[in-house]
């Protein structure tokens, strides 16, 4: 690969070269201009952003838009509608031609009990899985990927650093992008440095980590977002009351079994931690708890003290929710500013339809300043890179002060700066008993004290 004198609005690039046989990391947080290297790499038309531009002839790119594309083109294809149940997608094993050689890499991901399962039936984690097999066993000589990391769990990341550090030993020319430091793996042989939009820094990874390291400055400011969040809170919080009830839990599709004979009991102030591998039922049992899987009403389930299905509003559920997940955001294909998208969360749709006032907005541009992107409120949703939507879709979500906060996976895609602010803004929220938390994560450094209970989901899934 060669890149000279790339100009893009948020990136300059003077000078990368990448030889085979090397292996690329390029770190850069959420508003660096590293999103931006990614969309004009993805694209069929790169001329005049740079004076040199050469990728190699046959490369495969994974980014979060390519499997939003992928989402979408799956929905298009639903025959829900035309058949007695729900179509569960296109089979894993449809993604992959001669699936059957590359049964042992199915095997090393975890995935080799998936091939016929629906592509609308696997997890987020899952169907990250599936893209990187896809680009690893489609004959590519190049291969890009975007924060491959995100949304896998541990031995997931594992079984995945075996696989990309024996690439370049393979002839495949490979560079990846992350957005924390911790994601940096050590197997790369080179690292560049992607700052305030410029390469600042590229080389050995020897030579480029400890400088970056030495010069690296952390932001640790809470601040106003906090004393808003906390004044609204205090107007809707009922400390004591019982939040969740679940009894004897399961959840399952077809003959598969997720999980069952999950207890799980929250009142005010009992923040949930739930981990497990990908695939466990996690995202699954958010949506039992948000309403949103029809497994709500077959379970033995209170919400707020309303047993499900006793002809309660799903509307009044969610109205008291703050709800962020992968989900969530594939399914945000409506068009709207990211101002828009933001309070679009006081009404609990997916797109803004009602009036707002004054203040509302105000608020929502607090909200957009917490997260760095006040200069963008206007700017289309759709347009903004991958961690900038998972940003707006933060704010979206925290916008109300909610009784309960639900959040899948909420810092996927964002770097460290902005993954430490969300934490510590609800470790604040937690302390100071503003509102009660329910967690998804694979990270463990993301298991704060704050956790009053841990799940581990895979243990409930032999019972």
């Amino acid at each position: 690969m060669q890149i000279k004198n790339l100009r893009l609005e948020n990136l300059q690039i003077d000078n990368l070269i990448t030889q085979p046989g090397e292996s690329w990391c390029l770190y850069g947080e959420n508003h660096s201009g590293i999103d931006d290297l990614i969309e004009i790499l993805s694209m069929k038309d790169r001329q005049g952003s740079a004076d040199i531009l050469e990728l190699p002839k046959r490369y495969d790119i994974l980014s979060f838009r390519i499997q939003q594309e992928i989402f979408e083109q799956e929905l298009r294809n639903d025959d829900t509608d035309y058949l007695d149940r729900l179509d569960p997608g296109t089979p894993v094993c449809e993604f992959i031609p001669n699936f059957a050689a590359y049964h042992h890499l199915f095997k090393a991901f975890g995935m080799d009990q998936c091939l016929y399962v629906g592509y609308r039936q696997l997890s987020s984690g899952q169907c990250r899985k599936l893209v990187l097999l896809r680009a690893l066993t489609g004959g590519a000589t190049g291969l890009i990927v975007q924060n491959p990391y995100d949304g896998l769990d541990v031995q997931s990341c594992l079984e995945l650093d075996q696989a990309l550090c024996r690439l370049p030993r393979q002839g495949i020319d490979l560079l990846i992008t992350v957005s924390s430091v911790s994601d940096i793996p050590v197997w790369c042989s080179h690292l560049g440095i992607i700052r305030s939009g410029r390469l600042e820094l590229a080389g050995l990874r020897e030579r480029v980590f400890p400088v970056f390291l030495e010069n690296r400055e952390e932001e640790d400011d809470v601040g106003e977002i906090e004393k808003i969040f906390s004044q609204r809170a205090m107007k809707s919080v009922d400390q004591g009351k019982e939040l969740v009830f679940l009894q004897d839990g399961f959840a399952g599709y077809g003959g598969t079994k997720l999980f069952s004979g999950l207890d799980l009991i929250m009142h005010f102030g009992d923040h949930t931690l739930v981990t497990g591998p990908n695939g466990c039922g996690k995202s699954t049992l958010l949506d039992i708890i948000t309403g949103d899987n029809p497994k709500c009403y077959s379970n033995n389930l209170r919400i707020f003290g309303k047993q499900r299905g006793t002809g309660e509003s799903i509307w009044d559920i969610k109205r008291q929710m703050g709800i962020i997940s992968p989900s969530l955001h594939r399914d945000h294909r409506v068009p709207g500013s990211a101002l828009h998208i933001v309070l679009s969360g006081l009404f609990d749709s997916i797109g803004l339809y009602n009036k707002v006032h004054e203040a509302e907005i105000r608020l929502g541009l607090h909200w957009l300043d917490w997260i760095g992107l006040r200069a963008k409120a206007d700017m289309s949703f759709r347009k903004l890179p991958f961690a900038e939507q998972r940003l707006v879709l933060i704010a979206r979500a925290l916008i109300k002060s909610p009784k309960l906060l639900i959040f899948d996976e909420p810092t996927q895609g964002l770097d460290d700066i902005h993954r430490k602010a969300l934490l510590d803004l609800l470790e604040r929220i937690a302390v100071q008993r503003l509102s009660t938390i329910l967690f998804v994560s694979h990270r463990r450094d993301e298991h704060r004290a704050f956790f009053k209970q841990c799940i581990r989901l895979d243990s409930y899934a032999d019972l």
